[in-house]
């Protein structure tokens, strides 16, 4: 009876066995892939008959390292915030590229190689002394870029993933699991590269902010601030804050200190800056930002925080369990 069972596929019953291998490999090549999970699903469950032990002491592992884990990384975060950050961010951007490369998603592997190609360079021109005048709003042009397109991309992700539940799809004769993977591919790059961008967005603002002089994490600031000037760029600001500017406005934060709208709101959103560049006063979010239709911008800013715990270390947590599973010999 050992390693023999029957699978009934289509009203057709094929004995697999282990004698049978050949037989199995030729039969299989003629089934269809809703076929072939459900061969692999019946041999699953019979290969684990009888494990119920086992499995219960696998789930126990798995909750306990989940914990553990979890507290392990809060812990860490507290104690030494920036080293924590710096592995997250290697995390975040090498984890999916090994999965992705294992399982040839070359769309990714395209869109991850364009992202780091152009992020490394802005990079680089954001780490360099002394900081050349133009690079602050390049470096927030691009990441305020790169934040509106993933924040769309996972909007119409989303979109696409509830049409298809409400079976929408149908109309436009589309398969519900060709619109699935659509929706959940865009979901998934406008997520990722959200998460990945503000990331990098963080560290290149705080490393200009320090090196132009006007703001410092640690202590107070290292040049005094003239009411003509940006602390963000440090560029002269040409347009009052009463007036309506022709490519952007200028913003006055509760603490009387003025900015040009596009380095403000790339100081608090993107970069995840809730205090100003100068005083480190906290910022009002909802004065600054009158309108209502902004306001998400910063909910989903948060929704990115949730998930980087799952893609960064999600992974090496269940990489964990199954090498403990492997030393413990279970199955």
């Amino acid at each position: 009876m050992a390693g023999v069972f029957e699978v009934e596929v289509d009203g057709v019953e094929h004995d697999h066995g282990l004698g049978h291998h050949d037989e199995t490999n030729q039969d299989l090549s003629h089934l269809s892939p809703e076929e072939k999970w459900r061969l692999e699903h019946a041999r699953m469950h019979a290969k684990h008959k009888g494990h119920e032990a086992m499995h219960a002491e696998m789930v126990l592992i798995l909750i306990v390292t989940l914990v553990i884990a979890q507290l392990v990384l809060v812990q860490w975060k507290q104690r030494h915030p920036k080293s924590y950050n710096l592995v997250t961010l290697f995390q975040m951007w090498v984890v999916p590229l090994y999965f992705t490369t294992k399982l040839h998603w070359w769309r990714f592997l395209v869109t991850w190689f364009i992202f780091s190609v152009v992020t490394a360079y802005v990079t680089y021109r954001a780490t360099r002394k002394p900081l050349e005048c133009t690079t602050p709003r390049l470096v927030y042009k691009w990441f305020l870029l790169l934040y509106k397109i993933s924040y769309a991309t996972g909007i119409v992700g989303y979109t696409v993933v509830m049409f298809t539940l409400f079976g929408i799809n149908l109309i436009f004769r589309i398969k519900p699991e060709d619109a699935m993977d659509f929706g959940v591919s865009l979901l998934f790059y406008g997520l990722y590269y959200g998460v990945l961008g503000r990331d990098f967005a963080e560290m290149c603002a705080d490393f200009m902010a320090s090196t132009v002089g006007y703001y410092s994490a640690s202590g107070m600031p290292t040049k005094h601030l003239s009411d003509s000037i940006c602390a963000v760029c440090g560029q002269p600001i040409l347009v009052d804050v009463s007036e309506e500017g022709i490519i952007e406005n200028t913003y006055r934060l509760s603490c009387n200190h003025v900015f040009h709208e596009f380095c403000i709101r790339g100081w608090c959103i993107v970069g995840k800056k809730q205090t100003c560049p100068y005083c480190k006063e906290k910022v009002d979010l909802k004065r600054m930002f009158s309108n209502p239709w902004e306001r998400p911008h910063v909910m989903y800013g948060q929704l990115l925080d949730w998930l980087r715990y799952l893609v960064a270390w999600q992974p090496v947590i269940i990489g964990l369990v199954q090498g403990i599973n492997y030393i413990l010999g279970l199955e």
